[in-house]
Parts: C-alpha cells; structure tokens; sequence
C-alpha cells in the first residue's frame, strides 16, 4: 500500500469524572478533567481542532473518548474515530492537530494524544508524540506530507462556507449580479460568515470585509457574473456532501460506541468503502467495518 497526499504536524482542583456532555467550569468534556481552569483550557483547545474533511471540531463529532489533566500538568487526550480502518492521513492530521493544540497551553507541561481503536494507532501515537511528520511515522508507505491534502479540504470548507452565507441572500430575493458585486463586509453578520473568513484566511485567500464575497478558492480571484452559476452550484453540492458525510459519520460512531453517547461517526461506508488508494486518497474516502477489531 501506498499512502500520499500533501500536512506536516504542527508542530487547582482535583480530577472531576464528567459525561460526554457536560460542561462547568471544572467538568469539561468528556472522560476524567481537571486541574479546573487548566483542564477547561485543554478542551477549549481541542475544540479548535478540526476533522479535516467534515470541517467540524472533535470535541463536537465525539471524537474524544476522554481527557484528563494531572496536577503536574501532564494532559493526557483519548481519541477515537468511527472505525478501526479510518484513512491514516486523516487520523494522523486530527492526532498532531490534537498534540499541537494542547500543548500551545499554559500549564500543561506534556501532552499525550492517544488514538484509540485504529489499524495504524501506533505508527499514528509514535509518529506524532515523536514529531516525526507523516512520512517518517509510515517510512515505507507514505510518500509525501500532507499539507496538500489539508488545502484541499480547506478549499471544500470554503466552497461550503460559501453556499451557508448566499443561500439566504438568493432566498431572500437577491439576484446573480447583486451577489457577483457584494464585499464579505457587506454579506450580513452570521457565524457562517466569519467561519468562511476564517477558512479562506487559513488558505492565504482575501478575507477582509473590502474583499469579493465570491471567490475562486483555489486562486483567490472574484467568480465574475458568467461564471457564478456555476460555482454557486459547486459550493451546493460540496456543502450537501460534507454535511451528509457528517450526518453518516455520527451515526456510525453511535454504533461504533453505543455506551458512550458519542453523537455521530465513520464507519463501515461513512468514508467510503475502500478507504485511501494508492495515492493516499483513494476514490471515496475513508473506509472500514466499523467493529474496532481491538479492544481499548
């Protein structure tokens, strides 16, 4: 197997036993949290970090199994994902991301992202705990890092952020060439226009309110009147497609994980059924039975 694609890793209370959904100012998030505002910080943290195909954060797709924040400050994170074959290059990028966020916080002195219940968990936890990037961690297997991969989804998350922020204008009776013209600052204020600034800042794009509200994501240049058609087309059908793979994730990793709550999932066919080909990406994503062949 052959795995490729283009991101390199980024680079006092006692404990408090909470639930999957809880949330208080010493019990955050799910598994075992505390020094308080330290822990509070760490799931914050991990909050950021994104699955990078469903552009949705970890914290709410159920992906942590547990965290727990030692007096001394060693933060330990439990991940797990809807099968035992999900895509490595996907797992690899959520569990640096993971390393990364948490570490960047004050007073935690070590951090330990684990990744549960996956074929590759331990070239995954090695690789990462020893910042070895994607291609040391599957020396053999992998053939590049992952930053283009990482584009490529930053750039579906830009076409479906763009589909969220003119779906209610056009519904709202706004015509091609009124969309064609607008700024990002004059798209009315929401979450999903600041989270589409976001993603297109992320990606080097023009991202500030004087900037075209419809752009190329790949170039950054405005998408004229002739071409918007088209590409609000795209951004629809990209944004139905990220949210119904999410749709189908959640509720793989319900099966995977009845007795946790988790709200949603990979599974047998949530990523596709053959997983990554030859060229790290394959032809429908992430793959797996959704059994978890080990134990935790």
């Amino acid at each position: 197997m052959t795995i490729s694609a283009g991101a390199s890793p980024a680079g006092t209370v006692g404990p408090t036993t909470v639930g999957p959904t809880t949330v208080g100012p010493t019990t955050v998030g799910p598994g075992t949290v505390g020094p308080g505002t330290v822990g509070a910080a760490v799931w914050a943290a991990l909050g950021r970090v994104r699955d990078p195909e469903l552009d949705e954060p970890v914290t709410d797709l159920g992906f942590v199994a547990s965290c727990r924040v030692t007096c001394s400050g060693t933060a330990t994170v439990r991940l797990r994902l809807p099968t035992y074959f999900c895509a490595p290059n996907f797992a690899f990028l959520m569990v640096a991301d993971a390393y990364d966020a948490v570490s960047g916080v004050a007073g935690v002195s070590r951090a330990e992202i684990v990744l549960e219940d996956h074929f590759a968990a331990e070239a995954i936890n090695g690789g990462v705990a020893a910042r070895a990037g994607f291609v040391r961690s599957f020396d053999g297997l992998a053939t590049a890092e992952l930053d283009e991969l990482r584009a490529d989804f930053l750039r579906k998350a830009v076409l479906a952020g763009t589909d969220r922020v003119c779906r209610p204008l056009l519904a709202a009776g706004r015509g091609i060439d009124d969309l064609a013209a607008l700024t990002l600052g004059e798209a009315p204020a929401s979450a999903d226009r600041e989270r589409l600034r976001a993603r297109r800042a992320e990606l080097g794009l023009p991202a500030d309110d004087a900037d075209p509200l419809l752009i190329d994501p790949a170039t950054g240049a405005a998408v004229g009147e002739r071409a918007l058609p088209l590409h609000l087309r795209k951004s629809r059908l990209t944004r139905v497609s990220v949210e119904a793979n999410g749709a189908v994730c959640r509720g793989l990793l319900r099966e995977r994980y009845p007795r946790t709550g988790g709200e949603n999932g990979r599974g047998e066919n949530g990523r596709g059924e053959n997983g990554r080909g030859e060229n790290g990406r394959g032809e429908n994503g992430r793959s797996g039975n959704g059994t978890g062949e080990e134990e935790r």
